[in-house]
C-alpha cells in the first residue's frame, strides 16, 4: 500500500501501520500466519466507539489459530510505539480501545483533527485529489445521443454523470479522455435527411403524408425553412434521390452544431467527436476498415460461425443469453458489427479501462458488447458499462408536457435556460445513475434552504461574505491563515467545530471511494451535509468575536470549510459564486 503525500492523514495510512504491526507481530513471533487479509477501517456509528475502527483481529482469527481477542491484544501491543505520525513528534492516537469479541477501536487525538485544518491550507485545491499508485489510462464515452435531433433531458443526465465522472477519475491521478460516438451513418440519418427534404416541400404548398417514423419536431421545419431562405426552390425539381444525399448532410450538420453548442453550454468539452463513418472508411489502400479488422480477428479466434446464410458472434461463450448476427444473410453488416469495431478501435488507441455510459433502454445490450470484448481477446474488467435511467420532470409534483420544439420530449436547452446549468448539473447528479430521477424545475429555481444547489453555493459565498467582513475589519485572513500553528486552534473546542472538523477530514476519503465505485452522486450528499453543518454553525457561533485568539482560529476553520467546498463543486463541475 502507497500512500501519496498529497492524500492526507486517514484510513489508509492507519491502515498501512496496522499492515506494519501485523509484520512485525509475526517476524517477533507473538502472531504466525503468513496470510494478509484485506485490512477494512470503518467509522463507528455510535458515539463513544471510537474515531475509526477495524475487524482485523476478527479476520484474522483463522488463519491465526488464535481467539481473536489474543489477536487484538498483540496488534495493539505492537502499535504502541506507532502513536506519532509518521514524520512528526505529535501524537496523533489518543487512545487504542479493544472491544466486544475483538474489535479495534482506535480514538485519535485533538492534535490529529487540528492538523487537518493545516493540511487543507497547505493543499489549497490540491486537498482530496492524489496520484494513484496504478495511473490509468481512460476513456469514457457518453451522451453520444444519434444526431436526430436536440439533447434531451436524459441526455442531459448523461453528459453530467459522464464529466463529473471523467473529472472525480482525474482527481485521483488517471488520465482521462471523454469521447462522443456520432451515429452519422445508416437508416436513420436517411430519414433524417427525408423528413427535412419532405417540410421542405411543404413550405411551398405541397400537402405531403409524412411517412411513419418520421422525425416530426418543430425542428425539422425550423432546418427546413433555412434551406429554403438559402437556396430558395432549388431542390424542387428534379427526383427526391438526387436531393437526399444533401438534405441529410444539412440536417446532420445543423443538428450537431445545436448539440455542440448545448455541450459546450453545460459545461463539458469532449477530446473526440468519434464519426461511425471512420469505422466503415478503409484507412490505406492495402489496410482493410475498421469492422474489417474486427471481423477478421473474430475469425482467427475462431469466433465467428455461419447459420441460415449469415454470419454469427458465439457470444454466449462468454455469457450472452444468445449468439448475435454479424453479417446478415444478405451481406449487410449489423449495427453490432459496427460496435464490435468500435470497441476494438477504443482499445488499440491504448486504453486501459473503457467506460461506457448508457441509456436505460441499452440494458439488454451490455452482456452482448462485454462477450464481443472478451471473445476479441480483451478483459472484461477492461470494459465498464453504466446505464442511467430516466429523468422525470415534474413541475409543482406534476409531470412536465412534452416539448413545442422538440415534439416528443422536453430538451436539455429548455431545462438549462430554465434553471440554469449549476441546478441542472447538481440535480442530475443527486442520486445514483441507475435510480430514476425526478427533477423539479420550481425547486431548482428556488432561493431557499429547499433548493440543494443553492444550499450549498450559498455555504461557500456566506463564508467569502465572512472573510470580507473580516479583512474590512483591518483582520489580515491570509497572514493569519500563513501564520497559524496547531497550537493556535486550540480554541476550536466546541462539539459544533469538532464536527466540522472531522466532516472535513473525510472528504479525502470520500473523493477515493467515490472514484472507486464510480459513484460522483456521493459528492452532492457529502457538500449538503457539510453545507448544512455550517450554516448550523454560523446561526449558532459568531466567527469574528471580540477574542482575538477565537476569531482567527474560527478564521482558519471556516476558510477551509471553504476550499472544500469549492474543491467538491469542482469535480462536480459546478460554480462556487462568492456573492448570491
Amino acid at each position: 500500500m502507497t500512500m501519496d503525500k498529497r492524500e492526507g492523514r486517514g484510513k489508509d495510512t492507519l491502515a498501512l501501520i496496522l499492515l506494519e504491526t501485523l509484520t512485525e507481530c509475526r517476524s517477533q513471533g507473538t502472531l504466525n500466519g503468513a496470510e494478509v487479509p484485506s485490512i477494512l477501517l470503518e467509522t463507528p456509528k455510535h458515539e463513544g466507539q471510537g474515531d475509526f475502527a477495524t475487524t482485523l483481529a476478527l479476520s484474522l482469527a483463522k488463519i491465526e489459530k488464535k481467539s481473536p481477542q489474543e489477536i487484538a491484544r498483540a496488534l495493539v501491543a505492537g502499535l504502541e510505539n506507532k502513536w506519532c505520525w509518521p514524520g512528526s513528534k505529535t501524537s496523533w492516537i489518543e487512545k487504542i480501545e479493544i472491544a466486544g469479541p475483538g474489535y479495534i477501536n482506535f480514538f485519535l487525538s485533538a492534535d490529529y483533527w487540528l492538523q487537518t485544518l493545516l493540511d487543507i491550507h497547505s493543499q489549497q485545491a490540491d486537498f482530496g485529489r492524489f496520484q494513484s499508485p496504478k495511473p490509468q489510462k481512460i476513456q469514457i464515452e457518453f451522451v453520444s445521443a444519434n444526431p436526430t435531433g436536440p439533447l434531451h433531458v436524459a441526455s442531459g443526465r448523461a453528459a453530467a454523470l459522464g464529466d463529473a465522472l471523467a473529472r472525480l477519475l482525474e482527481a485521483v491521478g488517471h488520465r482521462v479522455d471523454r469521447e462522443y460516438y456520432l451515429n452519422d451513418m445508416g437508416a436513420q440519418m436517411t430519414l433524417l435527411g427525408r423528413s427535412t427534404y419532405l417540410r421542405y416541400r411543404e413550405l411551398f404548398g405541397e400537402a405531403l403524408a409524412l411517412p411513419e417514423g418520421s422525425y416530426q419536431g418543430q425542428y425539422i421545419i425550423e432546418i427546413a425553412e433555412a434551406i429554403k431562405k438559402s437556396a430558395g426552390d432549388r431542390y424542387l425539381q428534379g427526383p427526391e434521390s438526387e436531393h437526399l444525399p444533401f438534405f441529410t448532410q444539412y440536417s446532420f450538420e445543423t443538428i450537431i452544431s445545436w448539440i455542440k453548442k448545448d455541450i459546450s453550454d453545460f459545461g463539458v468539452d469532449f477530446n473526440h467527436w468519434f464519426s461511425e463513418k471512420e469505422i466503415h472508411e478503409k484507412k490505406e489502400v492495402l489496410e482493410g476498415s475498421e469492422v474489417s479488422k474486427a471481423l477478421a480477428l473474430l475469425k482467427s479466434k475462431k469466433m465467428l460461425y455461419s447459420k441460415d446464410g449469415a454470419t454469427w458472434i458465439a457470444t454466449t461463450q462468454f455469457g450472452d443469453d444468445k449468439d448475435r448476427v454479424v453479417i446478415r444473410s444478405n451481406g449487410a453488416l449489423t449495427y453490432f458489427a459496427s460496435d464490435i469495431a468500435y470497441h476494438r478501435n477504443k482499445f488499440e488507441r491504448g486504453y486501459d479501462r473503457l467506460i461506457n455510459i448508457w441509456g436505460a433502454d441499452h440494458h439488454g445490450y451490455v452482456p452482448r458488447v462485454k462477450a464481443a470484448a472478451v471473445a476479441m481477446g480483451y478483459k472484461s474488467e477492461r470494459l465498464t458499462v453504466l446505464i442511467h435511467q430516466l429523468v422525470n420532470l415534474l413541475r409543482d409534483g406534476k409531470a412536465v408536457k412534452m416539448s413545442k420544439r422538440a415534439g416528443s420530449f422536453v430538451t436539455l436547452r429548455e431545462v438549462m435556460n430554465e434553471v440554469g446549468v449549476d441546478a441542472t448539473r447538481f440535480f442530475f447528479l443527486m442520486r445514483r445513475s441507475d435510480t430514476t430521477l425526478d427533477f423539479d424545475l420550481e425547486l431548482a429555481k428556488k432561493a431557499s434552504s429547499e433548493n440543494p444547489v443553492y444550499y450549498v453555493q450559498y455555504a461557500y459565498a456566506r463564508l467569502c461574505s465572512i472573510t470580507r467582513v473580516a479583512e474590512g475589519k483591518k483582520v489580515d485572513v491570509g497572514a493569519v491563515i500563513r501564520e497559524t500553528k496547531i497550537e493556535d486552534l486550540v480554541p476550536l473546542s466546541l462539539p459544533e467545530e469538532q464536527a466540522l472538523i472531522k466532516q472535513l477530514a473525510q472528504y479525502p476519503d470520500l473523493v477515493r471511494s467515490a472514484a472507486e465505485a464510480l459513484e460522483p452522486h456521493r459528492l452532492t450528499f457529502y457538500l449538503q451535509t457539510l453545507a448544512g453543518m455550517l450554516h448550523r454553525y454560523y446561526f449558532n457561533c459568531r466567527i469574528i468575536t471580540d477574542d482575538q485568539a477565537q476569531t482567527k482560529a474560527r478564521l482558519v476553520l471556516i476558510s477551509a470549510i471553504r476550499i472544500v467546498l469549492k474543491n467538491g463543486l469542482d469535480i462536480l463541475g459546478i460554480s462556487a459564486p462568492e456573492q448570491m
